[in-house]
């Protein structure tokens, strides 16, 4: 008998799907080379110091979790609250929509099935939103 695949969000098949830890850090790393070169992202880069690595480093281990994996970030940075941190940074639609197209032009390069490049970029508009600060 053939063993249906799980529906993605299903226990850690996101997380798998888009290759473990490694398969993240990738999608993260494409994520910021995308800020760092699409003119669209500048006022979002701008928000990030010069030096990257902390930045690279949290959000890699937040999707892990967030995608069904191990709860990296809360293990090296204790709990994350994603409002309450990015309510310092002015973060309407157009910097969400940055944020959106950067992780879409990394989602892109991703050696991931198409059906899922589409439900991670449909997730991900959820913590995208919830980072708003400004209307």
């Amino acid at each position: 008998m053939i063993e249906a695949k799980r529906p993605y969000g299903q226990g850690d098949n996101s997380y798998q799907s888009a290759g473990g830890y490694d398969g993240i850090k990738q999608l993260v790393d494409d994520f910021y080379a995308a800020m760092d070169t699409l003119p669209e992202a500048a006022h979002i880069r701008a928000m990030h110091p010069d030096d990257l690595a902390t930045a690279a480093d949290k959000l890699t281990r937040f999707l892990c979790g967030w995608l069904g994996g191990p709860r990296l970030f809360s293990e090296k940075y204790g709990p994350i609250a994603i409002p309450a941190f990015h309510r310092a940074f002015p973060i309407g639609p157009n910097e969400r929509d940055a944020w959106l197209l950067c992780m879409k032009t990394a989602a892109a390069k991703q050696p991931f099935a198409d059906d899922f490049k589409q439900y991670l970029l449909e997730q991900l508009y959820v913590p995208a939103e919830r980072s708003r600060s400004l209307d």
